[in-house]
């Protein structure tokens, strides 16, 4: 099931032969990637959806539902270790995440076998107050029907989709702040 969602995920979709980009993108390809990836794409189709419940889990197997999460507004983030645009979007998330004012939910799109790197993996790349939720299933791109990462869902505090993005985004400036104020 993960290969076909894999193989639908196109904005970070593994190339093969020389090309192919490593299991994890390193630190230079992070900073070298832009903040805003051209193609992001805002979506507001589903504007007023109520939040899917979902269930993610840690590497320890902590589990986090998704409908217990109401009551702030709440950015759900789908990424991953081997996406360069992802990372590029890391720090600002965490910035986001630890003012305190929206939730920023965190979702490794990762195979299983690299559960146990996620959470060292973040704090390696400035997302200390990002949780590293896991998602190896595919679960949520799935739901959302996911076909770039990274992808952005954007809820109110009652939990209804106000608008997503598909695409790298610069989550520090004026644009995202604007969009980040929407209800």
């Amino acid at each position: 099931m993960m290969a076909t969602i894999a193989a639908g995920i196109a904005g970070c979709d593994r190339q093969s032969g020389a090309d192919k980009q490593p299991p994890e993108a390193s630190a230079s390809a992070a900073n070298s990637a832009a903040p805003e990836a051209e193609g992001a794409a805002l979506d507001r189709s589903h504007k007023g959806s109520q939040l899917p419940v979902l269930t993610f889990k840690d590497a320890a197997g902590k589990e986090i539902n998704t409908a217990g999460l109401k009551g702030k507004p709440l950015l759900i983030n789908l990424w991953a270790t081997w996406c360069g645009p992802c990372i590029a979007e890391l720090p600002a998330l965490n910035k986001l995440a630890a003012g305190g004012k929206i939730r920023v939910l965190t979702v490794s799109q990762d195979s299983e076998s690299a559960k146990t790197k996620v959470a060292p993996f973040l704090r390696a790349r400035g997302g200390e107050a990002l949780e590293p939720w896991l998602d190896p299933e595919g679960t949520a791109a799935t739901q959302w029907q996911v076909s770039t990462l990274p992808a952005s869902i954007y809820y109110d505090a009652q939990g209804r989709e106000v608008w997503r993005i598909n695409g790298g985004k610069d989550w520090a400036g004026a644009e995202a702040a604007a969009l980040l104020a929407e209800q």
